[in-house]
C-alpha cells in the first residue's frame, strides 16, 4: 500500500509541476507578445507609463515559473529531494 501511495505523490506532483510549467510559459507568451507589438494595448500602457514595465514583468515571472516548474517535474520523476526543495 505504501509504494502505491508514493507513486500516486510522484505522478500529483508531475501533473502540479507541468501545470506550473504551463502557466509560466503562458505568462512568458504574454509578455513577450506585449513587449513586442504593444499596439493592442497601447490604450492601456498610454494611460499609466507604470504598466509598460508590466510586460518584462510578466516575461520575467513566466520565465521563473517555467524553470521553477521545469525543475519540479525532474524532481519529481526522479525523486529527487534538492530539486524538489528548489
Amino acid at each position: 500500500v505504501a509504494m502505491g501511495v508514493l507513486s500516486c505523490m510522484k505522478y500529483l506532483m508531475f501533473i502540479f509541476n507541468v501545470l506550473v510549467f504551463a502557466g509560466g510559459t503562458c505568462l512568458a507568451g504574454v509578455g513577450v507578445w506585449v513587449a513586442v507589438d504593444p499596439s493592442g494595448f497601447r490604450d492601456i500602457v498610454a494611460a499609466r507609463a507604470v504598466l509598460s514595465v508590466g510586460a518584462w514583468l510578466l516575461l520575467a515571472v513566466g520565465i521563473a515559473l517555467s524553470l521553477l516548474g521545469f525543475l519540479g517535474c525532474c524532481g519529481a520523476l526522479r525523486r529527487s529531494r534538492p530539486l524538489l526543495l528548489l
